[in-house]
C-alpha cells in the first residue's frame, strides 16, 4: 500500500512561487500531479517517470511549472513559478504502477490547496 502526503500549500500573489511536496511511504513508479478547481473537473498538471528521465506538462503551466523527485527521498516535487489566479486549485499528488508515464493512477493524496491572488 502507497500512502502520499502533499504539502507546500498556501497562499501567494500572481507573479509568485511555491513549491508543493509530495512524499510518499512504500514504493512507488511513475508520480504525477492534478489540480481541481472549484466547479470544475480534476485536471492532469504533469507527470515524471520512476527514473525522473522523462516529464509531461499540461499545455498551460508549461514553462512555468517543473516536476522533479527524489528517489532517495521518495519524494516527488512540483515548482510552480509566474503563477496565475487561474492555478487556484486543491493540488493532488498521485502514484501510478506503472515505471512510465500513465493515464492511470493508483494511489492518491489528500491535496494541498494553492490560492493565487490578482
Amino acid at each position: 500500500q502507497v500512502q502520499l502526503v502533499e504539502s507546500g500549500g498556501g497562499l501567494v500573489q500572481a507573479g509568485g512561487s511555491l513549491r508543493l511536496s509530495c512524499a510518499a511511504s512504500g514504493r512507488t513508479f511513475s508520480m504525477g500531479w492534478f489540480r481541481q478547481a472549484p466547479g470544475k473537473e480534476r485536471e492532469f498538471v504533469a507527470a515524471i517517470t520512476w527514473s525522473g528521465g522523462s516529464t509531461s506538462y499540461e499545455d498551460s503551466v508549461k514553462g512555468r511549472f517543473t516536476i522533479s523527485r527524489d528517489r532517495t527521498k521518495n519524494t516527488v516535487y512540483l515548482q510552480m513559478n509566474s503563477l496565475k489566479p487561474e492555478d487556484t486549485a486543491v493540488y493532488y499528488c498521485a502514484a501510478s504502477r506503472s515505471l512510465y508515464i500513465s493515464n492511470q493512477y493508483d494511489y492518491w493524496g489528500q491535496g494541498t490547496q494553492v490560492s493565487v491572488s490578482s
